[in-house]
Order: structure tokens, then C-alpha cells, then sequence
């Protein structure tokens, strides 16, 4: 019972983190229709600009913890964007496809710009907020678990908050039902999409700074695999649902610790890609996704 609770709370730790990453995806492709493949890429970003940012702060303290993680955000939104400004907006109207081709241009582009200025070695991150561990029983719990269930968490709050309770928030929503309907009332359209790209790379920018305290080696293509992933969580949740995007990620993060800690660990990898192809296969819209009738 021990060792289950032991990886249950590992899984959430990490499910916690794909779910940050997945809200990016579900975000943009609510208003935009289309994957967004930088943005794993601009999680990568958000563990650099923590990792510069902890030099100049006090580590170790909550303080300056906070600091590193609240640079990190701003950094990734106003790099986010940037990117939908300069990249996809010019874009926007055309074929979908172009769209996508260009999404992974870019995230190339991120990834070798970081080993440009980042160096391809990989580097260690700082024990930014204060760490601890509790034993009970067999039990060990480590602070830096507690804290990314615990800020992930408040960050989905705020964003529902955000989503339901704002005005940039019910412009999100009436963008992401009926665009033309949007525009005709008085949607800034480009205002909207930008602040969606700028919240959702915050989001991603978080996700980096907490699994850099996790897995503390950080280097410019970390964000391939995690990116992926968050992707596999978006798809299973239901792509376009924000809360659907926080219950595959969790869902996701759960099946992957427990396959690594049982003798299906080489294949632990795998079986988040067979999750997705059973879910396509399946549940095309997702756990909380629904089925829309396309309009030829």
C-alpha cells in the first residue's frame, strides 16, 4: 500500500506538470484550431530564463523561488507572443497545413537558438525553493512534489477564473464558439489570440521551471519528449477543454509512473503513445472532449 501511494503521489507530481504544458495546446487550439508544436519548446525556455533568473535572486527561499517562477512566466508570455505575432498571425486564414509546417519551424528554431546561446551540454538546475522531506510510515514525501501539485493547481484555478469570470475570458470562449459571430460584435480578434498565445506559454514557462526542480538537468531539446506528452494529455482529456487538458495530464503522468515502477519500465514510454492510438480509435473527442458535426 505503501509503495502505491509512494507512486501515486510521484504520478500526480508529474501529471501535474504534462497538464501545464497541455492547457498551452487546448488553449490555442480552442481559438485557432491548430497545435501549436512550439510550444514545448517555449517550456524548454521557461527552465532557462528560471535557470539565468536564480542567479541573482536568494536561492533556497520562498522568496526567491516565487521571483524565478513569476520571470519565467512573463519572459515565456511575452516570447509567446511575440511568435503569434511575427510567425502565425501573417499566417492566419490560410491553409491549416502552413500553419502546422510553420509551428515546426519554429520549434526548431527555439531548440537550436538554445544550443547557439544555451551550449548542448546539459545543466544543473538550482534548488530554488526551500527543500524538505516527510516520512510517514514508509512514506516519503518531498516538498518540491507538494509544491508543483500545489501551484499547478492554483494556476488552473486562476485560469478557470480567468475563463469564466473575465471579460478577455468570455471573449476567449465566444472566439473559440463562433469566430465570425466574435468579430461581428466587437471581438478585438488579434487581441484575444495574442493574450491566449501570452497565457498559455506562462503556463508552459511554469511547467518548465517546476519539472527542472524535479528532474534538475535542463538542456536546449528537453522539451521534446515532455512536449509530447502534454500532447498525448491534451488528446486524452478532450483537445479544447481546459479541465479535460488537467485530467490527462494527470491521468498520463499517473500510468507512466506506475509503468516505470513496475517491469514495463523500458516500455514506459510506449504505452503513452498507445494510450493516445487507443483513444483516437475509441474516444476521438477525448475523456471531456464532444463530438462535433463538421459542416462541409
Amino acid at each position: 500500500m505503501t509503495e502505491f501511494l509512494q507512486q501515486l503521489l510521484n504520478g500526480l507530481s508529474l501529471g501535474a506538470i504534462y497538464a501545464l504544458i497541455a492547457l498551452g495546446y487546448t488553449m490555442v487550439y480552442g481559438v485557432l484550431r491548430f497545435i501549436n508544436f512550439a510550444h514545448a519548446d517555449v517550456f524548454m525556455t521557461g527552465a532557462f530564463i528560471g535557470y539565468y533568473t536564480a542567479r541573482h535572486v536568494p536561492l533556497g527561499t520562498l522568496g526567491g523561488g516565487s521571483a524565478v517562477l513569476l520571470v519565467a512566466m512573463a519572459g515565456c508570455a511575452v516570447l509567446g507572443i511575440v511568435i503569434e505575432r511575427c510567425v502565425y498571425r501573417p499566417l492566419r486564414g490560410g491553409p491549416t497545413l502552413n500553419v502546422l509546417i510553420t509551428a515546426i519551424g519554429v520549434s526548431l528554431l527555439l531548440e537550436y537558438t538554445g544550443q547557439v546561446f544555451f551550449g548542448a551540454a546539459p545543466r544543473t538546475f538550482p534548488a530554488i525553493f526551500p527543500h524538505r522531506e516527510f516520512a510517514f510510515g514508509g512514506l516519503v514525501v518531498s516538498s518540491n512534489e507538494v509544491l508543483v501539485i500545489g501551484v499547478a493547481a492554483a494556476l488552473l484555478v486562476v485560469l478557470q477564473a480567468i475563463v469564466h469570470h473575465t471579460k478577455i475570458g468570455m471573449a476567449m470562449r465566444a472566439l473559440a464558439l463562433n469566430p465570425q459571430a466574435a468579430m461581428l460584435v466587437g471581438v478585438d480578434i488579434d487581441a484575444v489570440i495574442s493574450f491566449t498565445f501570452g497565457l498559455g506559454s506562462a503556463l508552459a514557462a511554469a511547467g518548465g521551471v517546476l519539472y527542472a526542480l524535479n528532474y534538475p538537468s535542463i538542456d536546449p531539446l528537453m522539451g521534446v519528449m515532455p512536449g509530447l506528452k502534454a500532447f498525448i494529455a491534451a488528446i486524452l482529456g478532450g483537445i479544447g477543454s481546459i479541465p479535460g487538458a488537467a485530467l490527462g495530464g494527470l491521468i498520463l503522468g499517473t500510468v507512466e509512473t506506475f509503468a516505470g515502477g513496475s517491469s514495463l519500465s523500458t516500455w514506459k514510454d510506449a504505452i503513452a503513445f498507445a494510450v493516445l492510438i487507443l483513444i483516437l480509435l475509441f474516444r476521438p473527442a477525448g475523456l471531456l472532449g464532444r463530438s462535433t458535426v463538421e459542416k462541409v
